[in-house]
């Protein structure tokens, strides 16, 4: 566009990079949209419409939000299906000679946003990629925020369809194939609420794809990782690593593992099934009360709540498996008061899945050092308790949970008790954990010392009884005279600025304070800066050792609630059998029992097999219990 300001032509060059995004533009405090993006956004965010002068005839249409409050804005854009490319300014505007840099350091679609805000703690954000190559779908499935990386393959629509239910994506990316496959694409999104996008082909070129995954997870063969038999799902997951790279610009190294896992690992249940077991939500409401999970999860952790999740929407079919998480529950059955110790420690225990996701992001705050150190400080009373228990589960834990005490030391040593948000304007570090930042820090604090001398010499010295030194951060520090004091003013006060009943002057002596002051902040909140950036990435560089414990703790907290559950609602501990026989004795709906008031339920018996028994016909008037019946069996 002939005729642009040097600016707009900048933005105008950057949005060409980003066509199917909205684009923010950072301009001083503000993230700016201009033009069709302006037009969309202030109809989206409900914000205000302006113009700014961009060269042209015309006024380009504008609308702005606060950098500070910019989550919010993302999520309510995100969540409507759009993506949102940030452009950030690359270097300080008081140092830049002309135009200052930018670049767009990521996009943020609705698979890949961060933000603890917009997410549900207690559910997996799912970034899904489908590949259709033949009569296989290879399908892979990320949650950027916790580093879960899983991939599989399945053939025939139906099972896709399960697969897309069962982790519920908030975003699907796919080749050209799937989208022009017989999947009602529109069905998909209205039903699961979900953006679906096809990719470029070079995303899903098969060379392309292995080599990302090898690079990402430095091994030579992707052999190793079990991928040998997965040759749709490696692209599938080869495309859905590539796009983050692409989007989010960082190097991911949060995302340590991939799980292939096949369909037959845990119990086929389709679509419709899953709805009207009402597993995680209720059938018509979509409301969590009434549903399975809403019996069961009374966990103490975001991780645990997540992991609960899983664990209803995939139940085991080994018996052994099955077996080895009853033996879990029954032991801490068993020790009812270590249980509650247990689940008391758990309680101060923060995401730490996220958090981690957060510090190899570098968008991690100090504030969010302190959660993930107070999280740490549980961990050693945790670990002994369970030194206690002796089942598989509970020992495997156990060995799983690191105490992370060097960690712990390094956030103890360096972090103050209560750090501002913001990451550079200082006051983050403990006194005496630098040297240098002790230094500059004392030079701060006398420089008031010295400007309240000062303002003592200069009042005893002028006469003007209420002379006072202020600062802001147009003028830098200057003395205030009223004008009722006007006259006493000395010759070596310079005038700095006129108000309606004061004016405002420096003078020499005030002006080398201030460099000293000043000088010495700025250098204070550069080194805190860069103090607080190295210990976030020492954080960082032990990504394994903290998922691992993680995991470990979400176990332990689900465990702990099951067990919580059994004993609170009098389950008993069935016998698992692999003849094909369900022989159940005054069995309950574990739901309706808890919906009805005053022991209402009534318990009845059910046997089923493979012979005589194959099939109940059961009959009765509405109202009688004939779903919750089957429910409960199934």
């Amino acid at each position: 566009m002939a005729g642009l300001s040097p600016m707009m032509t900048q933005y105008v060059e950057t949005k060409k990079q980003y066509p199917d995004c909205i684009l923010f533009y950072r301009l001083g405090d503000f993230y700016e949209m201009f033009f069709e993006d302006a037009l969309t956004a202030s109809k989206e965010l409900e914000i205000t419409l302006t113009g700014k002068e961009c060269g042209l005839e015309e006024r380009a249409p504008m609308c702005g939000v606060p950098y500070h409050a910019v989550d919010s804005y993302l999520y309510k854009l995100v969540q409507k299906g759009y993506k949102v490319a940030i452009a950030e300014q690359m270097e300080d505007p008081k140092l830049a000679k002309g135009l200052v840099k930018r670049e767009v350091i990521r996009v943020v679609t609705p698979g890949t946003i961060t933000s603890s805000q917009a997410l549900d703690e207690t559910k997996n954000n799912y970034l899904m990629g489908i590949v259709y190559i033949g009569d296989t779908y290879g399908i892979s499935t990320c949650d950027m925020t916790t580093g879960d990386y899983l991939v599989t393959e399945v053939e025939g629509e139906r099972n896709l369809l399960d697969e897309i239910h069962k982790f519920a994506p908030s975003e699907i990316i796919c080749n050209e194939a799937f989208y022009m496959s017989s999947i009602d694409l529109d069905d998909l999104k209205n039903r699961y609420h979900v953006a679906v996008s096809s990719l470029d082909s070079h995303y899903f070129s098969d060379d392309s794809c292995r080599k990302v995954l090898k690079e990402h997870f430095h091994v030579s063969t992707l052999d190793g990782l079990g991928l040998a038999d997965y040759d749709a799902g490696v692209i599938a997951a080869g495309a859905v690593m590539e796009y983050l790279y692409e989007t989010q610009k960082n190097s991911l190294a949060h995302i340590v593992t991939i799980t292939p896992y096949t369909t037959g690992q845990f119990m086929i249940i389709d679509t419709s099934t899953r709805r009207n077991l009402e597993l995680v939500e209720t059938l018509r409401e979509k409301q969590r009360r009434g549903s399975l999970l809403w019996v069961l999860d009374k966990t103490k952790t975001a991780m645990g709540a997540r992991l609960m999740r899983t664990m209803i929407e995939q139940p085991l079919i080994r018996k052994e498996q099955i077996i080895e998480r009853q033996n879990a529950i029954e032991e801490l059955n068993m020790s009812y008061i270590s249980r509650e110790e247990i689940r008391e420690y758990l309680g101060p225990v923060y995401d730490l899945e996220r958090l981690i996701g957060r510090i190899t992001y570098k968008s991690a705050n100090p504030r969010d050092l302190i959660a993930f150190r107070n999280s740490l400080k549980m961990l050693p009373f945790i670990r002994d308790i369970l030194k206690e228990f002796h089942s598989a589960v509970l020992k495997e834990i156990h060995e799983d949970m690191d105490p992370l005490q060097d960690l712990y030391d390094l956030i103890e040593r360096a972090i103050v008790e209560e750090p501002p948000i913001v990451t550079r304007e200082g006051g983050m570090i403990k006194e005496g954990y630098n040297e240098e930042a002790d230094k500059l820090r004392h030079a701060k604090t006398e420089g008031k010392t010295w400007l309240a001398e000062l303002e003592a010499r200069e009042r005893d010295k002028t006469g003007i009884k209420n002379l006072k030194i202020k600062y802001n951060k147009v003028f830098g520090y200057y003395f205030e005279v009223t004008n009722s004091f006007k006259d006493l003013v000395p010759d070596y006060f310079i005038r700095k600025q006129t108000l309606a009943n004061a004016e405002r002057y420096t003078t020499d002596e005030l002006k080398n304070l201030e460099d000293i002051i000043l000088g010495a902040e700025d250098k204070l909140f550069s080194l805190e800066y860069d103090l607080f950036c190295d210990v976030r990435d020492q954080i960082a560089g032990e990504v394994n050792r903290i998922q691992t414990t993680a995991k470990a703790i979400a176990g332990l907290d689900v465990f702990s609630s099951l067990s919580l559950v059994a004993t609170r609602n009098n389950y008993v501990k069935p016998k698992i059998n692999e003849k094909g026989t369900i022989h159940i004795k005054n069995g309950r709906h574990p739901v309706v029992e808890l919906m009805l008031k005053d022991d209402l339920f009534v318990a009845n018996d059910t046997v089923l097999d493979n012979n005589k028994n194959r099939i109940s016909i059961i009959t009765g008037p509405n109202m009688a219990g004939k779903s919750t019946y089957m429910r409960q069996t199934a």
